[in-house]
């Protein structure tokens, strides 16, 4: 394998991190543009707690993306909301500089709305989601539940900085 650099992503140590609001990256485009921030929005303990199933973070997905991208707010500033393969969490990019102190607010009204969302998922229909079948509400539901009651509602330093890196 060619030398390549390590991914940012995988400098954490997995084995310490908690569910969370972190800034995984800040990005600045070498010509001179615009900034990009990463959040790492981990949902899950990796790999001491069970993991999301695809049709909860499909779900989630959905409303996420939706939700966001008409949040008057951030709207402007969302680049992009999508799970991560590992399926403990999601990936927030947004425009611009910003800590976990400032989308915090922005990922709680996310999960609220998730928790709250009835009726036909947006975007889940044929026509629309290449996999629009495997997605499932009530998982939904109970994930962006979750996900406020113990992180978001509590959500302290410790968990909106990254607890370990490796060398």
């Amino acid at each position: 394998m060619p030398d390549m650099e390590r991914i940012a992503s995988f400098t954490v140590d997995h084995t310490l991190l908690e569910p969370g609001v972190y800034l995984s990256r800040r990005d600045e485009d070498p010509a001179g543009g615009a900034v990009v921030t990463t959040f790492d929005l981990r949902m899950t303990a990796p790999n001491r707690e069970p993991v999301m199933d695809t049709s909860a973070v499909h779900a989630l997905e959905h409303l996420g993306a939706t939700f966001l991208r008409n949040d008057a707010e951030w709207k402007d500033r969302v680049v992009y909301f999508g799970p991560m393969g590992c399926r403990t969490g999601f990936y927030l990019v947004v425009f611009g500089e910003a800590t976990p102190t400032d989308v915090a607010p922005l990922v709680t009204r996310l999960f609220q709305f998730a928790r709250d969302f009835e009726g036909d998922i947006p975007g889940a229909s044929p026509e629309e989601c290449g996999n629009y079948h495997d997605a499932d509400l009530n998982q939904a539901h109970w994930w962006a539940r979750r996900y406020l009651a113990n992180t978001l509602e509590q959500l302290d330093e410790a968990h909106t900085n990254y607890p370990g890196w490796l060398d």
